[in-house]
C-alpha cells in the first residue's frame, strides 16, 4: 500500500511537473491552440485565399490551373496549387484546416469568431500602386478589419470580441507589389529614389500597424519581403542583362526594406508596451530553397510549374498557357511570381516552430 501511495505520489508530482512546464514553454504546439483563439492574415497575393473573387478586379485566381491539388480540385481564389500560409497557419494553431476570405458572403458565425483573410492579391502599400489594379489596400483591409471588430461584437459582446482580438495573431504580408511596380512602370521612380521609396512605404506601414493595435492587435507578425529578384517573372524582365539569374537590383531593394522593417519594429516595442510583435524571415527560407532545393524534394526553382513557367501568372495561366506541369511538388513556384503549396507548407512550418513562440 505504501508502495502503491508513493508511485501515486511521484505521478502526480509528475503531471503537476509536465503542466508547469508547458505554462511556462508556451512554444508547445499542443497548447497554441488554446492560447490562440484566431488568426487574421492581411496583405497581398501571397496571404489572399479569395478575397478578390468578391471585387471587380482582373487580379484573381479563381480558375484553373489554380486550385488543381486543393480539395476537390476547387480554384478558390488562392495563388497556388493549392493552400496558403494562410491556411497553414490556422492549421498549425489548432484553430481550423482552412482560413476564409472576409469578403465571403457564406461566412458563418463560427468562421467570424475563429479568424478570416483580409489579404487581397495585388494590394500594397502605397495607394498609386493599388489604384492602376482596383485591388484592396492595406488601408480598406483595416477599414474591414472595424467593420469585423463590430460584427463580432454584436455576436459575443465587448468584453469577448476584445479577449478574442487580444489573443489572436495577426499576419501580415506586403510590400512586394509596390517594388514590383516602382520596378516596371510607376511614375515613383520620378519622385523617389529606392532608399527614399522605402522610407516612404516603412513609414506608412507603420502608421497601419499602430491604427491595428489601437484596435486591439497586440500579437503582429510581419512577413518580409522575399527576394524579390529571384521570381520567375523578374527572371524574365531582367534577363537581357542578367541571363535568367536572380537580379540583384531588386534582391537588394527587396534586402533593404527588410532591414528597415526589423528597424520599425525595434521602434514600435518600447512605444508599445503591450505589443509583441516579430519579422517571419520570408526571403531567407525562400533563399534557401532556392539555394538547397534537394533538400526539401524539390528539382525546379527557377521556373513555375503553370506552362512556360517564366511570365505566366492570373489569367495567363488559363487562357494563353493551359498546360501545367505533372508534379507541383517538384517546384518551388506554381506560377511565375507565387509559391506552391509545398513551399508554403514548408514555410510555414518553420514561422511556426521558430518564430511564431515569441509572440505567447
Amino acid at each position: 500500500m505504501k508502495f502503491r501511495a508513493e508511485s501515486l505520489i511521484l505521478r502526480s508530482t509528475f503531471f503537476i511537473l509536465i503542466i508547469i512546464i508547458a505554462q511556462k514553454c508556451d512554444y508547445l504546439l499542443l497548447v497554441m491552440g488554446q492560447k490562440v483563439p484566431a488568426v487574421f492574415v492581411f496583405g497581398d497575393s501571397f496571404g489572399d485565399t479569395g478575397n478578390n473573387d468578391f471585387t471587380a478586379t482582373i487580379v484573381t485566381s479563381d480558375f484553373p490551373p489554380y486550385g488543381r491539388d486543393f480539395k476537390d480540385h476547387i480554384a478558390t481564389g488562392r495563388f497556388s496549387n493549392g493552400k496558403l500560409m494562410s491556411d497553414y497557419f490556422a492549421e498549425g494553431l489548432g484553430i481550423k484546416e482552412l482560413l476564409p476570405p472576409y469578403l465571403d458572403p457564406n461566412l458563418k458565425a463560427q468562421d467570424l469568431l475563429t479568424g478570416v483573410c483580409f489579404a487581397a492579391a495585388g494590394a500594397s502599400l502605397d495607394n498609386l500602386t493599388f489604384q492602376i489594379l482596383n485591388v484592396i489596400p492595406f488601408g480598406k483591409q483595416i477599414e474591414y478589419f472595424k467593420e469585423y471588430r463590430k460584427t463580432i461584437t454584436g455576436l459575443v459582446g465587448e468584453e469577448e470580441a476584445t479577449t478574442i482580438i487580444r489573443k489572436a495573431i495577426f499576419f501580415i504580408t506586403i510590400g512586394s507589389n509596390d517594388f514590383g511596380y516602382y520596378f516596371l512602370v510607376s511614375p515613383r521612380r520620378l519622385q523617389f529614389n529606392v532608399q527614399e521609396y522605402t522610407d516612404f512605404l516603412l513609414n506608412t506601414y507603420t502608421v497601419y500597424i499602430k491604427e491595428l493595435y489601437s484596435l486591439g492587435a497586440t500579437r503582429i507578425a510581419l512577413i518580409n519581403l522575399p527576394p524579390l529578384g529571384c521570381l520567375p517573372i523578374e527572371r524574365t524582365l531582367t534577363s537581357l542583362r542578367n541571363k535568367g539569374a536572380c537580379d540583384e537590383e531588386r534582391n537588394e531593394a527587396a534586402s533593404g526594406f527588410n532591414s528597415g522593417l526589423n528597424a520599425m519594429i525595434d521602434g514600435l516595442k518600447p512605444a508599445f508596451p503591450n505589443l509583441k510583435i516579430v519579422s517571419l524571415d520570408y526571403n531567407n527560407l525562400i533563399s534557401e530553397l532556392i539555394a538547397n532545393p534537394s533538400k526539401y524534394g524539390l528539382e525546379v526553382i527557377a521556373r513555375g510549374c503553370c506552362g512556360t513557367g517564366i511570365v505566366e501568372s492570373l489569367f495567363v495561366c488559363n487562357q494563353l498557357s493551359p498546360s501545367t506541369c505533372p508534379d507541383a511538388s517538384k517546384y518551388l513556384f506554381f506560377d511565375s511570381a507565387h509559391l506552391t503549396q509545398k513551399a508554403y507548407q514548408i514555410i510555414s512550418n518553420v514561422f511556426l516552430t521558430r518564430d511564431v513562440p515569441q509572440l505567447l
